[in-house]
């Protein structure tokens, strides 16, 4: 029921991105400038710690960056379709939870 009720939901979710914009210029470029300095960094010396934190934070800049420029909506859908997936979704998840539940 659980997984039913998932997919159904998460079949009616389009989600879709945009340009990375900073005061109307692309702004991805410069997101890049932190890993490529750490990476750098790192092969001139591979226990650089400033280097990791360059490289590892121009991966998290570039991972955030990618999830707040995402647009997630939900698809218009019947009334009878979307109570049917929040049902099974929901009596699945508690019927879950009174299976890991201590007897």
């Amino acid at each position: 029921m659980t997984i039913a009720g998932g997919y159904l939901l998460m079949d009616r979710v389009t989600v879709t991105s945009h340009f990375w914009q900073l005061f109307g210029y692309d702004a991805f470029g410069l997101s890049l400038l932190p890993l490529i300095v750490g990476v750098g960094m790192l092969f001139f010396d591979g226990r650089n710690v400033l280097g990791w934190l360059l490289a590892v934070g121009g991966l998290a800049i570039i991972a955030a960056g990618i999830l707040t420029n995402l647009t997630i909506f939900f698809r218009p859908t019947s009334l009878f379709s979307t109570l049917m997936m929040i049902v099974l979704l929901a009596g699945g998840l508690g019927l879950v939870a009174r299976a890991l539940r201590p007897r």
